[in-house]
């Protein structure tokens, strides 16, 4: 018997997916995202920061631009063309009423049927979360419900920004409700989206191997879902 049920996305047409930092998409969620975009349905990347700070031995300004580009190579393998990267601090974000705003207003300009995250608990599979993680995923929550609202941030109405609701929350990383059923091929670039984060993972020394950590994170969810890969998500319902 199935521990967890497949995920029935056949009514997405656009998912916006939400992360702190460059890289942050690509530990599974970029394998969803080969899927979704081979099946026509649009998917956007708002990135809260530039990733500056994530390069110990790399100043800031050299590390920004690198990350964009690696970001930007990832998005090509998994068919993502619509990338934003804003410029909150790395290392920094906190889920300030501009922040919150900022996703609201990518919300509203893209009008997703779907919203992706990574998760913001504290306790995590791999450790304790990074607070950057944590404050996007609590901010993104709250700009769900922001953009839904037309008396909050209701200079975004005067630019011609509606009100749009996002239906489903799809949260990356934390205890699972749903998978997203994926092929060979779609595990295969999601492997290649992250290895196109080069120059990060190298300064990374104990980094699992990419070709080794997305097939890994695909079976198990496979296994919970009773097939070969999948993406293990969280679906909360808005």
């Amino acid at each position: 018997m199935n521990e967890i049920p497949l995920f029935d996305d056949s009514d997405i047409n656009r998912v916006l997916c939400v992360v702190a930092h460059p890289d942050d998409m690509e530990y599974g969620g970029s394998a969803a995202v080969a899927k979704w975009t081979d099946e026509g349905k649009e998917v956007a990347y708002l990135l809260l920061t530039r990733g500056e700070a994530g390069i110990r031995n790399m100043p800031p300004e050299q590390v920004a631009p690198l990350r964009a580009e690696e970001q930007r190579r990832a998005c090509n393998i998994v068919g993502v063309d619509d990338l934003e990267i804003l410029d909150f601090q790395d290392g920094l974000l906190e889920p300030t009423h501009e922040l919150r705003k900022a996703i609201a207003r990518k919300i509203r300009e893209f009008r997703p049927n779907a919203v992706v995250v990574t998760t913001f608990d504290l306790k995590v599979q791999w450790g304790l979360n990074h607070v950057d993680h944590r404050h996007a995923g609590v901010a993104t929550v709250d700009a769900i419900r922001d953009a839904d609202n037309p008396w909050v941030f209701t200079d975004l109405k005067d630019e011609g920004l509606e009100a749009w609701k996002a239906d489903r929350l799809l949260i990356n990383g934390a205890q699972p409700t749903h998978a997203v059923a994926l092929s060979a091929e779609h595990v295969n670039r999601g492997v290649r989206s992250l290895e196109a984060h080069r120059v990060y993972l190298n300064a990374l020394s104990d980094h699992p191997a990419p070709n080794d950590m997305i097939p890994g994170i695909t079976t198990s969810g496979g296994e919970l879902a009773g097939v070969d890969y999948a993406l293990p998500i969280t679906v909360i319902d808005m």
